[in-house]
């Protein structure tokens, strides 16, 4: 039944592919995977394979694979995604060998993708749990690993019909968890090949901490002003912060919107009533001179949040928000949308102190008044914030001990 469905799926992505172009990438890189893995595995090499569905748990398990090829340049690293919005952006990425799609789970693909790749060592990245593909590990005895998954009581394993899901679990060699509630879960189910090691984004946050970017510009910009950073910014999000920076002169502002066309990035400047000026275009003299720099470019954000005295995390009154870890680590307080119960992270930054739920531009402008008119205050928020980040660090060296690596 599971590989029908499978089957199905995969014929509803073709279909869907004539009409978008997003799912149409994802096609043809799915037909050029097996061609990729002849062309590039190399017979005699062992390979350790990671597999991630998107960026985000790309990610959570990049701290993994950079220490793996740090430590053990014996082996070599093959990556997969199965989102074309990871692949996409990391096909390039340096730090993996060979990095194609995941072929569709059906047991024709599986058979083709383990024999061409033939991986020593297998890690799946939170979420990823497919069937076919660990069951065909498991047959050929290469141990795999379940990394940063995060289990809840009403996820499919857990109800009284998960008979038939909960069984994929099994298939693991072992299961590194990110917190006791996970472990607890498992162990209804009789899984107690369980670790709770946390979260390994916590070790990759830190390490963009420590390499962040000199941005010249952003100096110019802050002139010795408190600035708020709001980064990943929807409009609902904008709603809320530039009312707030329109009538508050004593502060600066940073908007990195989630995204950057051209449209959104006007309707950005028709809201504020302050000199702005685009990164883009902006010189030392041009941005210093401004009260509100806007990000239109890619792969800055978490070396800006360092210029923050306050973060703003965009998503919060959309699907979710992003990532708060990134603007945390600088230990600064951290401002977020109420679309945040799936997220432990912001979860426990709400219980330190060091992060701050808004529902509406009252409750943002109240906590934003505090900060801006009590010093002491927003140190302390910020120092939470910091304390909580840098205290979770090591997740990664975890299971790579545990891995014997």
């Amino acid at each position: 039944m599971y590989s029908f469905v499978i089957c199905i799926y995969l014929m509803a992505v073709k279909l869907v592919s004539l009409f978008n172009k997003k799912v149409r990438l994802m096609v043809r890189g799915h037909a050029q995977v097996f061609r990729i893995l002849r062309e590039h595995i190399e017979p005699d090499a062992q390979y350790i394979w990671f597999h991630a569905a998107s960026l985000g748990e790309f990610e959570q398990g990049r701290p993994l694979m950079e220490r793996i090829r740090r430590d053990h340049p014996e082996y070599k690293i093959l990556l997969t995604f199965f989102s074309p919005s990871g692949y996409e952006v990391r096909k390039n990425y340096a730090g993996a060998d060979v990095i194609c799609y995941l072929p569709f789970d059906t047991p024709r693909n599986v058979r083709r993708f383990l024999k061409l790749a033939h991986p020593c060592m297998a890690f799946f990245i939170k979420y990823e749990f497919w069937q076919n593909y660990l069951k065909g590990l498991q047959r050929r005895g290469v141990p795999t690993y379940s990394v940063s998954s995060i289990f809840r009581k009403n996820q499919v394993f857990f109800r009284w019909y998960g008979g038939r899901y909960y069984k994929v679990l099994t298939r693991f060699t072992h299961l590194f968890v990110q917190n006791e509630v996970s472990r607890e879960l498992l162990a209804t189910l009789g899984i107690h090949n369980v670790t709770v090691v946390g979260d390994t984004r916590f070790d990759r946050v830190i390490e963009i901490f420590e390499q962040a970017k000199q941005l010249p510009l952003v100096e110019a910009f802050k002139q010795g002003r408190p600035v708020l950073v709001a980064g990943s910014s929807w409009q609902p999000d904008e709603d809320i912060f530039i009312p707030y920076f329109n009538a508050h002169p004593e502060m600066k502002l940073i908007i990195a919107p989630h995204v950057i066309g051209e449209s959104h990035l006007t309707e950005i400047i028709g809201k504020l009533r302050r000199p702005c000026v685009r990164y883009t275009q902006a010189t030392p003299e041009t941005a210093a001179a401004a009260d509100c720099l806007i990000v239109d470019c890619f792969g800055l954000l978490s070396s800006i949040y360092r210029y923050g005295e306050m973060a703003y995390v965009g998503g919060g009154f959309g699907v979710g928000i992003h990532n708060v870890l990134e603007a945390a680590v600088y230990g600064v307080p951290v401002l977020f949308g109420p679309n945040n119960q799936r997220f432990q992270e912001a979860r426990q930054l709400l219980a330190t102190g060091g992060s701050f739920e808004v529902t509406d531009a009252a409750s943002f402008g109240s906590r934003m008044d505090r900060f801006l008119t009590d010093a002491a205050y927003l140190s302390d928020c910020g120092k939470r914030s910091g304390e909580y980040v840098h205290g979770r660090a090591g997740a990664s060296d975890k299971v790579l001990q545990a891995v014997g690596l």
